[in-house]
Formats: C-alpha cells, structure tokens, sequence
C-alpha cells in the first residue's frame, strides 16, 4: 500500500497510549489497530479531524504516500 499511517510515530511524541488516544477520539481501540497496522481502506474526514485535534498536529503528519515498488 502506497500510504502509510503514522500514528505509532505521533502517539510515541506525545507519550499517549492507545487506549488514551481512542477515548479521545472516539473511535474503539480495535479500530486504531486497523490503522496503525495499514488495513484500514478509509479513513472519514471526521475521523481524521478527531485525530488531528486530539494529536494537534496535520493531517501529514499521520499519512504519507510512498511510492509503489
């Protein structure tokens, strides 16, 4: 997969857990898994937002596209 999410990178910055950052986002812990772990075919514009205010940080900060092999 071209984008990689960065989250473990962000949540390490910031000494969250995942069970932290979950609650605050709003979304279940199994969910940031998916995430975290590239599986994830969608991420909704919300959900994104919710992440970036919880992590004050951009958008690509969390996702970065690499090109294909």
């Amino acid at each position: 997969m071209a984008i990689i999410v960065d989250l473990d990178v962000q949540l390490a910055k910031r000494g969250m857990s995942v069970g932290e950052f979950a609650e605050a986002v709003g979304i279940t812990p199994a969910n940031i898994a998916v995430l975290k772990n590239g599986r994830a075919k969608a991420v909704r514009f919300t959900t994104l937002d919710a992440i970036c205010r919880t992590l004050d940080c951009q958008p690509g900060d969390v996702l970065r596209w690499v090109p294909d092999d």
